[in-house]
């Protein structure tokens, strides 16, 4: 996501010598420049994605209170930007009302533009670098104000701006990392869980099953923190950069979850251990079969487009899956959960080598049902390639090789399609270009 950069500004002039006209135009031009740049910056920070979440969300802890301060200093932003508005145009129209203007205007015009001739209210100057805004509402009557040149009021700008935008940009980073990793992590919780379950490994039978809905717990409140108090698990540069939102997220929590489900994962493949051979050869029986049904079922769906889109062709039919295959390893599979090795074993070593056969029979299907697409797409091409060795012989305009290959073109891109009657308009069409481009005997010569 782009984060717009700090609005511009520089140091004031103090006690600066009256401007003539030309500087005053380009000092002008400055001011008006940066003006731009900080209206683009705030409508920016206005409408971005992390400042939008941080406003709906519920949030606690530090990040409530941060943000409840970058809020009072955007609003005193716009105070700002508002007081450095109307200063500009101020300056603007004493400039306009003449091309040359007095020395009296010069003098005037320097002092908008380089003194202290900006006055915002105490509390529109928010807060000071070390502490918090005060809850002052800004332009309350009566309330003492504060000058600032045009110069100084772009670094209070810049100042309040940043601050507030590594808030946003910290928050939303935080946002962006974290809550993804951990439902990932929840994911594969789920999954152990279910593997550590169907071999035993449950909370109260064995330690790992306790630890399971630990860490459980742990990322359900981990993710709930993090919604909730984004800033909790920000870690600030540590080299020092001012740019909003120098820092990275803290996953030490985070990792501290995946380690541990990494060590029950381990565990649970020590108890898998005893039962690991027929587990896998069990896992790849299943593998294999899911593999043919979807080959099946891709030859179903292309023998459909391959009668929808090729004329006089035969296509053969394609068969279903095979339920015999698929019962026995539903008994395999059971056998397996009651401990029956010696009626399991010799099934797997049947069903492995039936369910190979099974995948390469989808497989030759897929590839007969889809052969006539496989001839178009070798016809179009050749046509294709004739063509081209036409034109770059300059008779890509001949009557008679267009009129044939406008018709095998014709045939090719049409539905449905004739292999036989293209192959040969196809065929008809190489044998005119090859005709065609035989060099022809001059008159005159001939066999002696």
């Amino acid at each position: 996501m782009g984060v717009p950069g700090p609005c511009p500004g520089s140091p004031g002039r103090p006690d600066a010598p009256v401007l003539d006209r030309e500087e005053a135009d380009r000092a002008l031009a400055r001011l008006g420049a940066e003006y731009e740049a900080i209206e683009t910056s705030l409508l920016a920070l206005q409408d971005h994605a992390g400042r939008r979440l941080l406003e709906g969300a519920e949030l606690s802890g530090t990040t409530k209170e941060r943000w409840a301060e970058a809020e009072r200093s955007i609003t005193v932003l716009w105070t700002l930007f508002d007081a450095y508005t109307a200063a500009l145009e101020s300056a603007r129209e004493l400039r306009q009302r003449g091309r040359w203007p007095s020395v009296a205007e010069l003098a005037e015009l320097t002092e908008l533009l380089h003194g202290e001739g900006v006055t915002v209210p105490e509390a529109a100057d928010g807060a000071p670098e070390d502490g918090p805004p005060g809850p002052a509402v800004p332009g309350e009557p009566g309330e003492p104000g504060k000058r600032f040149s045009l110069e100084g009021l772009v670094e209070r700008i810049n100042g309040l701006y940043a601050r507030s935008l590594d808030v946003i940009v910290a928050a939303d980073t935080v946002w962006s990392a974290l809550p993804a990793r951990i439902d990932l992590l929840s994911a594969e919780l789920q999954r152990t869980r279910s593997l550590a379950h169907s071999v035993g490994v449950r909370p109260g039978e064995h330690p790992a099953g306790d630890d399971l809905e630990r860490i459980t717990e742990e990322l359900s409140l981990l993710r709930a923190r993090v919604i909730a108090d984004p800033l909790a698990f920000w870690v600030s540069s540590s080299t020092g950069s001012s740019a909003p939102g120098g820092g990275r997220p803290d996953t030490g929590r985070y990792d501290r979850a995946a380690r541990a489900l990494e060590d029950i994962r381990r565990e649970v493949a020590a108890v898998l251990d005893v039962r690991q051979d027929a587990e896998r050869r069990l896992m790849q029986l299943r593998d294999v079969l899911s593999r043919a049904d979807r080959t099946l079922t891709e030859a179903r769906q292309a023998r459909g487009e391959v009668l929808a889109k090729i004329a006089a062709s035969e296509v053969p039919a394609v068969s279903g899956p095979s339920t015999a295959l698929h019962e026995q390893l539903a008994a395999a599979a059971g056998y397996r959960r009651r401990s029956q090795w010696h009626r399991l074993s010799p099934l797997l070593d049947s069903l492995e080598e039936r369910a190979e056969e099974e995948l390469h029979r989808a497989r030759e299907s897929l590839t007969a049902v889809t052969a006539p697409l496989a001839v178009r797409a070798e016809l179009r091409g050749r046509l294709d390639a004739y063509r081209a060795k036409v034109a770059r012989h300059g008779m890509a305009e001949d009557p008679l090789l267009t009129e044939r290959y406008d018709l095998a073109r014709r045939m090719l891109w049409s539905a449905p399609c004739d292999l036989r009657a293209a192959e040969q308009a196809v065929w008809r069409y190489q044998q005119a270009t090859a005709e065609a481009l035989v060099p022809q005997q001059p008159e005159g010569q001939g066999e002696s």
